[in-house]
Protein backbone atom coordinates (compact mmCIF):
# COMPACT_ATOMS: atom_id res chain seq x y z
CA UNK A 1 0.00 0.00 0.00
CA UNK A 2 1.25 3.46 -0.90
CA UNK A 3 0.71 6.30 1.56
CA UNK A 4 2.47 9.67 1.49
CA UNK A 5 3.17 12.07 4.34
CA UNK A 6 2.80 15.67 3.15
CA UNK A 7 4.73 18.73 4.33
CA UNK A 8 2.78 21.96 3.84
CA UNK A 9 3.63 25.34 2.35
CA UNK A 10 3.50 28.16 4.93
CA UNK A 11 1.88 31.59 4.66
CA UNK A 12 2.40 34.60 6.96
CA UNK A 13 -0.54 36.90 6.19
CA UNK A 14 -0.97 39.93 8.46
CA UNK A 15 -4.03 38.55 10.29
CA UNK A 16 -2.37 35.27 11.29
CA UNK A 17 -1.19 34.00 14.66
CA UNK A 18 1.04 31.22 15.94
CA UNK A 19 -1.30 28.48 17.10
CA UNK A 20 -0.33 26.33 14.14
CA UNK A 21 3.24 26.44 15.43
CA UNK A 22 2.35 26.06 19.09
CA UNK A 23 -0.47 23.50 18.88
CA UNK A 24 0.07 21.73 15.55
CA UNK A 25 3.85 21.30 15.50
CA UNK A 26 4.33 23.38 12.36
CA UNK A 27 7.91 24.51 11.84
CA UNK A 28 8.76 27.69 9.94
CA UNK A 29 11.17 30.63 9.99
CA UNK A 30 8.21 32.96 9.43
CA UNK A 31 7.28 35.29 12.30
CA UNK A 32 3.69 34.06 12.18
CA UNK A 33 1.96 31.17 10.45
CA UNK A 34 -1.42 32.29 9.18
CA UNK A 35 -2.01 29.30 6.90
CA UNK A 36 -0.48 25.96 6.12
CA UNK A 37 -1.34 24.62 2.68
CA UNK A 38 -1.48 21.00 3.74
CA UNK A 39 -2.18 19.48 0.33
CA UNK A 40 -1.51 21.76 -2.60
CA UNK A 41 -0.46 21.66 -6.23
CA UNK A 42 -1.18 25.38 -6.53
CA UNK A 43 1.70 27.46 -7.90
CA UNK A 44 1.28 29.95 -5.06
CA UNK A 45 2.22 27.34 -2.45
CA UNK A 46 3.33 23.80 -3.26
CA UNK A 47 3.26 21.09 -0.62
CA UNK A 48 6.10 18.56 -0.52
CA UNK A 49 6.27 14.83 0.12
CA UNK A 50 8.18 13.93 3.26
CA UNK A 51 10.03 10.61 3.49
CA UNK A 52 9.88 7.44 1.44
CA UNK A 53 10.53 6.95 -2.25
CA UNK A 54 9.38 10.47 -3.19
CA UNK A 55 11.07 12.37 -0.34
CA UNK A 56 11.38 16.13 -1.05
CA UNK A 57 9.41 15.90 -4.30
CA UNK A 58 6.79 18.57 -4.89
CA UNK A 59 3.33 17.06 -4.70
CA UNK A 60 2.48 18.40 -8.18
CA UNK A 61 5.58 16.69 -9.61
CA UNK A 62 4.44 13.43 -8.05
CA UNK A 63 0.98 13.81 -9.65
CA UNK A 64 2.50 14.67 -13.03
CA UNK A 65 4.82 11.67 -12.84
CA UNK A 66 2.22 9.14 -11.72
CA UNK A 67 -0.75 10.49 -13.69
CA UNK A 68 -4.40 10.96 -12.78
CA UNK A 69 -4.72 7.31 -11.76
CA UNK A 70 -3.46 8.27 -8.28
CA UNK A 71 -6.32 10.79 -8.00
CA UNK A 72 -9.01 8.44 -9.28
CA UNK A 73 -9.36 6.04 -12.18
CA UNK A 74 -12.03 8.17 -13.87
CA UNK A 75 -10.60 11.59 -12.99
CA UNK A 76 -10.09 13.48 -16.26
CA UNK A 77 -9.41 17.10 -15.27
CA UNK A 78 -6.15 18.94 -15.93
CA UNK A 79 -5.58 20.05 -12.33
CA UNK A 80 -5.65 18.39 -8.94
CA UNK A 81 -9.16 19.17 -7.68
CA UNK A 82 -8.63 20.53 -4.16
CA UNK A 83 -6.42 22.61 -1.91
CA UNK A 84 -6.52 21.75 1.81
CA UNK A 85 -5.46 24.29 4.42
CA UNK A 86 -5.20 24.89 8.13
CA UNK A 87 -5.95 28.54 8.93
CA UNK A 88 -5.19 30.44 12.15
CA UNK A 89 -7.16 33.69 12.17
CA UNK A 90 -5.78 35.61 15.15
CA UNK A 91 -7.46 38.66 13.64
CA UNK A 92 -10.44 38.87 11.31
CA UNK A 93 -9.92 38.23 7.62
CA UNK A 94 -11.16 40.65 4.97
CA UNK A 95 -14.75 40.54 3.76
CA UNK A 96 -14.35 38.69 0.49
CA UNK A 97 -15.96 36.67 -2.27
CA UNK A 98 -14.81 34.13 -4.85
CA UNK A 99 -15.92 33.60 -8.47
CA UNK A 100 -17.38 30.46 -10.01
CA UNK A 101 -15.58 28.43 -12.67
CA UNK A 102 -17.01 30.37 -15.62
CA UNK A 103 -15.98 33.80 -14.30
CA UNK A 104 -12.66 32.52 -12.93
CA UNK A 105 -11.60 30.96 -16.23
CA UNK A 106 -12.71 34.00 -18.24
CA UNK A 107 -11.03 36.70 -16.14
CA UNK A 108 -8.38 34.96 -13.98
CA UNK A 109 -7.33 31.89 -16.00
CA UNK A 110 -8.26 29.88 -12.92
CA UNK A 111 -10.93 27.66 -11.51
CA UNK A 112 -13.51 29.29 -9.30
CA UNK A 113 -13.56 28.61 -5.60
CA UNK A 114 -16.09 26.47 -3.81
CA UNK A 115 -14.98 25.80 -0.22
CA UNK A 116 -15.95 24.44 3.16
CA UNK A 117 -14.73 25.22 6.69
CA UNK A 118 -14.50 22.90 9.64
CA UNK A 119 -14.05 24.80 12.92
CA UNK A 120 -11.13 23.11 14.68
CA UNK A 121 -11.17 25.59 17.56
CA UNK A 122 -12.71 28.96 18.33
CA UNK A 123 -12.73 31.60 21.05
CA UNK A 124 -15.90 31.81 23.11
CA UNK A 125 -17.23 34.87 21.26
CA UNK A 126 -16.03 33.87 17.77
CA UNK A 127 -18.15 34.41 14.67
CA UNK A 128 -17.99 34.39 10.89
CA UNK A 129 -19.69 36.52 8.25
CA UNK A 130 -21.69 34.33 5.89
CA UNK A 131 -23.77 35.90 3.13
CA UNK A 132 -26.45 38.53 3.60
CA UNK A 133 -29.13 38.75 6.27
CA UNK A 134 -31.67 39.12 3.48
CA UNK A 135 -31.68 39.66 -0.26
CA UNK A 136 -30.07 42.91 -1.43
CA UNK A 137 -29.85 44.66 -4.79
CA UNK A 138 -26.63 45.52 -6.59
CA UNK A 139 -27.35 49.16 -5.82
CA UNK A 140 -27.68 48.41 -2.09
CA UNK A 141 -24.45 46.40 -2.13
CA UNK A 142 -22.59 49.19 -3.90
CA UNK A 143 -23.94 51.78 -1.46
CA UNK A 144 -22.98 49.65 1.56
CA UNK A 145 -19.41 49.41 0.27
CA UNK A 146 -19.08 53.08 -0.66
CA UNK A 147 -20.56 54.27 2.64
CA UNK A 148 -18.80 51.75 4.86
CA UNK A 149 -21.74 49.84 6.34
CA UNK A 150 -21.44 46.49 4.60
CA UNK A 151 -20.93 44.71 7.94
CA UNK A 152 -24.43 45.80 8.95
CA UNK A 153 -26.11 43.88 6.11
CA UNK A 154 -24.06 40.67 6.41
CA UNK A 155 -25.19 37.61 8.32
CA UNK A 156 -23.09 37.27 11.47
CA UNK A 157 -22.94 33.64 12.60
CA UNK A 158 -21.50 32.53 15.98
CA UNK A 159 -19.29 29.44 15.64
CA UNK A 160 -17.75 26.90 18.00
CA UNK A 161 -15.47 23.91 17.76
CA UNK A 162 -17.05 21.19 15.60
CA UNK A 163 -19.18 23.50 13.44
CA UNK A 164 -18.82 23.48 9.66
CA UNK A 165 -20.06 25.58 6.79
CA UNK A 166 -20.31 25.21 3.00
CA UNK A 167 -19.44 28.30 0.96
CA UNK A 168 -20.50 28.42 -2.67
CA UNK A 169 -18.92 30.84 -5.16
CA UNK A 170 -20.52 34.27 -4.93
CA UNK A 171 -21.16 34.05 -1.17
CA UNK A 172 -19.65 37.07 0.57
CA UNK A 173 -17.95 35.82 3.72
CA UNK A 174 -15.13 36.23 6.23
CA UNK A 175 -13.46 34.32 9.04
CA UNK A 176 -13.67 36.24 12.29
CA UNK A 177 -10.90 36.66 14.88
CA UNK A 178 -9.94 33.80 17.18
CA UNK A 179 -10.85 30.89 14.89
CA UNK A 180 -8.80 27.90 13.76
CA UNK A 181 -10.11 26.25 10.61
CA UNK A 182 -9.51 23.26 8.37
CA UNK A 183 -10.50 24.44 4.89
CA UNK A 184 -11.13 22.22 1.89
CA UNK A 185 -11.52 24.21 -1.31
CA UNK A 186 -11.19 24.08 -5.04
CA UNK A 187 -7.62 24.41 -6.28
CA UNK A 188 -7.78 28.19 -6.69
CA UNK A 189 -6.23 31.26 -5.08
CA UNK A 190 -8.61 33.86 -6.52
CA UNK A 191 -10.06 36.16 -3.85
CA UNK A 192 -11.89 39.46 -4.31
CA UNK A 193 -11.67 41.70 -1.22
CA UNK A 194 -14.71 43.84 -0.54
CA UNK A 195 -13.77 45.39 2.82
CA UNK A 196 -10.56 45.15 4.87
CA UNK A 197 -11.00 47.34 7.98
CA UNK A 198 -8.62 49.94 6.44
CA UNK A 199 -5.65 47.72 7.29
CA UNK A 200 -2.23 48.18 5.75
CA UNK A 201 0.04 45.44 4.46
CA UNK A 202 3.73 44.92 5.11
CA UNK A 203 4.49 47.64 2.56
CA UNK A 204 2.66 50.24 4.68
CA UNK A 205 -0.13 50.66 2.12
CA UNK A 206 -3.78 49.72 2.38
CA UNK A 207 -4.39 46.30 0.89
CA UNK A 208 -5.99 46.24 -2.54
CA UNK A 209 -9.76 45.89 -2.83
CA UNK A 210 -11.49 44.32 -5.84
CA UNK A 211 -14.90 45.92 -5.61
CA UNK A 212 -15.85 45.81 -9.29
CA UNK A 213 -15.19 42.10 -9.68
CA UNK A 214 -16.77 41.38 -6.30
CA UNK A 215 -19.96 43.09 -7.42
CA UNK A 216 -19.90 41.05 -10.63
CA UNK A 217 -19.88 37.71 -8.82
CA UNK A 218 -21.63 38.39 -5.49
CA UNK A 219 -24.68 36.31 -4.68
CA UNK A 220 -27.33 38.81 -3.57
CA UNK A 221 -29.82 36.40 -2.01
CA UNK A 222 -29.60 35.07 1.53
CA UNK A 223 -27.88 31.68 1.61
CA UNK A 224 -29.99 28.51 1.76
CA UNK A 225 -29.61 25.89 4.47
CA UNK A 226 -27.50 22.97 3.29
CA UNK A 227 -27.89 19.36 4.42
CA UNK A 228 -25.26 16.75 3.55
CA UNK A 229 -26.14 14.17 6.21
CA UNK A 230 -27.13 11.39 3.83
CA UNK A 231 -25.51 8.02 4.38
CA UNK A 232 -22.03 7.43 3.02
CA UNK A 233 -20.74 4.23 1.49
CA UNK A 234 -17.10 4.48 2.61
CA UNK A 235 -17.23 3.60 6.31
CA UNK A 236 -19.96 3.83 8.98
CA UNK A 237 -17.47 5.52 11.31
CA UNK A 238 -17.31 8.53 8.98
CA UNK A 239 -19.66 11.49 9.37
CA UNK A 240 -20.20 13.32 6.11
CA UNK A 241 -19.77 17.09 6.54
CA UNK A 242 -20.03 18.48 3.00
CA UNK A 243 -20.39 17.03 -0.47
CA UNK A 244 -19.93 19.07 -3.65
CA UNK A 245 -18.98 18.34 -7.23
CA UNK A 246 -15.34 18.95 -6.27
CA UNK A 247 -14.91 17.21 -2.91
CA UNK A 248 -16.55 14.90 -0.40
CA UNK A 249 -15.51 15.67 3.18
CA UNK A 250 -15.93 13.53 6.30
CA UNK A 251 -14.97 13.65 9.95
CA UNK A 252 -14.17 10.68 12.18
CA UNK A 253 -12.85 9.92 15.63
CA UNK A 254 -9.73 7.81 15.95
CA UNK A 255 -10.24 5.31 18.78
CA UNK A 256 -8.20 2.81 20.77
CA UNK A 257 -9.83 -0.06 18.90
CA UNK A 258 -8.43 -0.17 15.35
CA UNK A 259 -11.00 0.76 12.70
CA UNK A 260 -10.53 -0.33 9.10
CA UNK A 261 -10.87 1.91 6.05
CA UNK A 262 -10.79 0.74 2.45
CA UNK A 263 -9.13 2.61 -0.38
CA UNK A 264 -9.58 1.63 -4.04
CA UNK A 265 -9.02 2.81 -7.59
CA UNK A 266 -12.03 5.14 -7.54
CA UNK A 267 -10.62 7.96 -5.45
CA UNK A 268 -7.72 9.20 -3.38
CA UNK A 269 -8.12 9.84 0.34
CA UNK A 270 -6.50 12.83 2.03
CA UNK A 271 -6.38 12.78 5.84
CA UNK A 272 -5.66 15.74 8.12
CA UNK A 273 -5.32 14.78 11.77
CA UNK A 274 -6.76 17.70 13.72
CA UNK A 275 -6.30 16.24 17.19
CA UNK A 276 -4.58 13.45 19.11
CA UNK A 277 -2.07 10.85 18.04
CA UNK A 278 -1.99 7.20 17.02
CA UNK A 279 -1.03 4.80 14.27
CA UNK A 280 -1.93 3.99 10.69
CA UNK A 281 -1.67 0.21 10.40
CA UNK A 282 -1.16 -1.31 6.96
CA UNK A 283 -2.23 -4.77 5.82
CA UNK A 284 1.29 -6.13 6.33
CA UNK A 285 0.94 -4.96 9.99
CA UNK A 286 3.58 -2.24 9.61
CA UNK A 287 2.72 1.03 11.37
CA UNK A 288 3.00 4.71 10.52
CA UNK A 289 2.76 6.97 13.56
CA UNK A 290 0.72 10.16 13.31
CA UNK A 291 0.14 13.16 15.55
CA UNK A 292 -2.04 16.26 15.58
CA UNK A 293 -1.24 18.41 12.56
CA UNK A 294 -0.06 15.60 10.26
CA UNK A 295 -1.44 15.21 6.75
CA UNK A 296 -1.33 12.04 4.63
CA UNK A 297 -2.26 11.38 1.02
CA UNK A 298 -3.43 7.89 0.12
CA UNK A 299 -3.42 7.52 -3.68
CA UNK A 300 -6.19 5.73 -5.52
CA UNK A 301 -4.92 2.17 -5.90
CA UNK A 302 -5.90 -1.47 -6.00
CA UNK A 303 -8.39 -2.09 -3.19
CA UNK A 304 -6.70 -2.51 0.17
CA UNK A 305 -7.50 -1.79 3.80
CA UNK A 306 -5.68 0.29 6.37
CA UNK A 307 -6.52 0.72 10.05
CA UNK A 308 -6.43 3.68 12.40
CA UNK A 309 -5.98 3.38 16.13
CA UNK A 310 -5.18 5.85 18.88
CA UNK A 311 -7.05 8.81 20.28
CA UNK A 312 -7.88 11.76 18.08
CA UNK A 313 -9.91 13.28 15.25
CA UNK A 314 -9.43 13.46 11.52
CA UNK A 315 -10.86 15.17 8.45
CA UNK A 316 -10.93 12.92 5.37
CA UNK A 317 -11.40 14.26 1.83
CA UNK A 318 -12.14 12.24 -1.32
CA UNK A 319 -13.51 12.68 -4.82
CA UNK A 320 -17.33 12.77 -4.92
CA UNK A 321 -18.02 9.47 -6.61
Amino acid sequence: MEILKIKPAMKDYIWGGNRLRELFNKESKLDKIAETWELSTNKDGLSIIEGGEYDNKNFIDYINEKGNCVIGKDFDKDEFPVLIKLIDAKEALSIQVHPDDIYGKKYENSQGKTEMWYIVDANEDAFIYYGFKEEVTKEQLEDSINNNYILDILRKVPVKKGDYVFIEPGTIHAIGAGILICEIQQNSNVTYRVYDYDRVGNDGKKRELHIGKAQDVARLKANPNYDFTDENNINPNLERLVRSEYFDVFKADVKDDAIGYKVNEGTYQAIVFIDGKGSIILEDESKIEFKKGDTYYIPAQKETTYYLEGNGEMILTTLPI
